[in-house]
């Protein structure tokens, strides 16, 4: 069974972010097969984002048997539990966030993982 090694970039902006990203945590230790590993949570100021509210951002480590593209669905499955509705991004709201960045060494997202509170992330997993 190929098993695929993955980095995800996790973030909300609302108040209840700390449960938000919680669950977050759960639902993706569901979809792992061996391991999975969180970096600490931080707190970061949006980038290219015309609202004011803060970010809370970590990053998950995973080792999966899913697919790229069925774990990329999966992600926008859980970020549909956390209750992001379409929308939302254009008022501001930014309930849970879920990016694939990398599988197995390759980077999806440069710009993302180029960011300070990612490369912290990684290097912390």
């Amino acid at each position: 069974m190929v098993k695929y090694v993955c980095y995800i970039g996790m973030g909300s902006n609302v108040p209840e972010a700390a449960a938000i990203l919680e669950a977050a945590r759960q639902g993706l230790a569901a979809l792992c097969d061996d391991e999975v590993r969180f970096s600490s949570p931080v707190a970061t100021e949006p980038i290219d984002f015309p609202w004011p509210a803060r970010f809370i951002n970590q990053v998950a480590r995973l080792t999966t048997a899913m697919k790229p593209k069925a774990l990329k669905a999966s992600l926008k499955r859980l970020e549909r539990e956390a209750g992001r509705q379409r929308g939302d991004k254009q008022r501001g709201v930014v309930r849970l966030d879920l990016d694939l960045l990398a599988v197995d060494g390759e980077i999806l997202r440069p710009a993302d993982w180029q960011r300070s509170y990612i490369q912290q992330g990684v290097a912390e997993l």
